[in-house]
């Protein structure tokens, strides 16, 4: 019998690199880059340094070189936890859903098609979540309640999973503010914390309403036929689940005291956010604007959080998030914030969260461990990945790969090396899922390389997040696609068929994408 190939795990994959870098290391002649401010670098050969024993002290260099991002993709993982254990988000899902039925009684609504008007909403819904703080895992457990939206609306599983994962997943390819690719992607450049923000607010338009409208047509398709989709009999499951299932309950849960006395810190401490920063200089590209920021989300915070707090704490959490994300957008654009700043923020956000949700501080800090634990791969593999780039440094060939690669690129355009940059991210992500892996990996070695061929450190960022993001949506080594696809019980097979085209005519966009701002230096 044929023995089935396992794919190896993604610590096994970044231990095998380095071990290949360390061999590198006797075979490439060692080089150094004397660097100019001026850009006109001179290069020049320096005795050998080859690479034995030191593969095992890389991995400590390399833990010590990216700390800062392990430790604030813990503080995320832990804060986030906190966050999904309040199902909080599931019932703002199912809130929402009550409401746009009511509005098939208007002949407007019923023109324009109440389902397409849920369909464009909760896509673009989480379209942001993937845009803005990085949602992937977390799309997991809606699996559950959009494949049996889907197929209650007359659709198929697949429109489910569309409604959700890809959603996210496209909104995380064309982030703005994803702390986990963007965010990590521009501190190892050596950038101003979620740069460039404009043209990847475009960007992510230009995507999502791609992925809206590839719904939209595939959903209208199905609904007119539903026997010509290719999930028909595999759905009749999900058809008898929903068969006697007119509306979903939300229970409500009342604020306890201690969501009250949050609401009330927060609202203090933003009060003296008020008197003391009373004004925000918002600086966007080379325009700045003048805001009474604080003083006014005071107000808008403390009025919206006691109306909300007087029907449901769910509601309150919800708003907390809310609260966070604009904070952070503030933060960043406004004071310069850092990923110091931001993790704290989070940190802050969870703590709160499970206060709010009348769980005792011992049980807040246990969930936030379980988070850390759940997110401890991601955090783990940032160190390896930067074990990598210590053995190449050592071993003197880093700078030589540098030269030898900008020479050739440089014969044969900025275009040839922007595409190459991009397809070797593309291709990455399908043996290496993790963006944070991949960031520590390619970003030292790409923003350098950029550098010397005259393009943007911006776009090698943005790059690296259209080539971390679309081919997510077909790469069998990613847990959370396995999962989302195991929760709508699609098989894999159909899956791929179906998305296949959509994930070839992303990259292909995606490219026109990076060409523009190469050509008209709009980041």
């Amino acid at each position: 019998m044929k023995k089935e190939f396992n794919i190896p795990h993604t610590f096994t994959i970044v231990f095998c690199i380095v071990v290949v870098c360390a061999v590198i290391t006797w075979i490439v002649p060692a080089g150094e880059m004397i660097r100019s401010e001026t850009g006109n670098n001179v290069f020049k050969f320096v005795d050998n340094q080859p690479q034995t024993w030191q593969i095992f002290t890389a991995f400590f260099k390399g833990f010590e070189k990216n700390a800062y991002i392990i430790v604030f993709i813990l503080i995320l993982g832990g804060a986030f936890y906190i966050l999904n254990a309040t199902k909080a988000i599931n019932v703002g899902i199912v809130s929402f859903l009550k409401i746009m039925k009511k509005l098939h009684k208007y002949p407007f609504f019923n023109k324009i098609g109440v389902d397409n008007i849920v369909i464009v909403l909760f896509m673009t819904i989480f379209s942001l979540f993937g845009a803005v703080f990085g949602m992937s895992e977390e799309s997991i457990p809606f699996i559950l309640v959009f494949v049996p939206l889907a197929i209650s609306m007359g659709y198929d599983s697949i429109v489910g999973v569309l409604m959700c994962y890809a959603a996210v997943h496209t909104g995380f390819a064309g982030a703005m503010l994803n702390p986990f690719t963007v965010g990590i992607a521009q501190s190892l450049s050596g950038l101003p914390a979620f740069s460039g923000i404009e043209y990847r607010t475009f960007c992510w338009f230009i995507l999502t309403a791609i992925i809206i409208g590839i719904t939209l047509i595939y959903a209208h398709k199905v609904k007119k036929n539903p026997e010509k989709s290719i999930m028909y009999n595999l759905d009749q499951y999900w058809r008898e689940q929903t068969e006697d299932k007119d509306e979903i309950i939300v229970e409500k849960t009342k604020s306890g005291i201690s969501a009250w006395i949050i609401m009330s810190v927060i609202s203090l401490i933003l009060l003296y956010c008020a008197f003391n920063y009373t004004t925000t200089i918002f600086k966007i590209g080379n325009n700045e604007y003048s805001l009474y920021f604080f003083p006014i989300f005071f107000v808008l915070f403390t009025l919206i959080s006691i109306y909300l707090l007087k029907h449901n704490i769910n509601y309150f959490i919800l708003m907390l998030m809310a609260a966070a994300i604009v904070i952070l957008i503030v933060g960043s654009i406004g004071y310069s914030w850092y990923i110091k700043e931001i993790a704290a923020l989070f940190l802050a956000m969870g703590i709160a969260v499970g206060l709010s949700y009348s769980m005792n501080l011992d049980k807040v800090i246990r969930l936030f461990l379980d988070g850390c634990k759940d997110i401890m791969n991601a955090a783990l593999i940032v160190g390896m990945a930067g074990g990598i780039i210590v053995i190449l440094e050592d071993g003197k060939i880093m700078d030589t790969f540098l030269y030898y690669t900008s020479q050739a690129i440089n014969t044969s355009g900025r275009e040839f090396a922007l595409i190459s940059m991009y397809t070797i991210q593309n291709v990455l992500n399908i043996i290496i899922p993790s963006g944070t892996a991949k960031a520590a990996l390619t970003i030292p070695l790409m923003s350098e390389l950029s550098e010397m061929v005259n393009i943007s450190k911006q776009l090698t960022v943005l790059a690296f997040q259209f080539g971390d993001g679309f081919t997510n949506m077909i790469t069998p080594t990613s847990g959370v696609l396995v999962g989302c696809l195991g929760a709508a019980k699609i098989p894999y097979a159909k899956w791929f068929k179906f998305i296949i085209p959509v994930v070839v005519s992303f990259i292909i966009i995606g490219f026109i994408l990076l060409l523009i701002p190469l050509y008209f230096n709009l980041i």
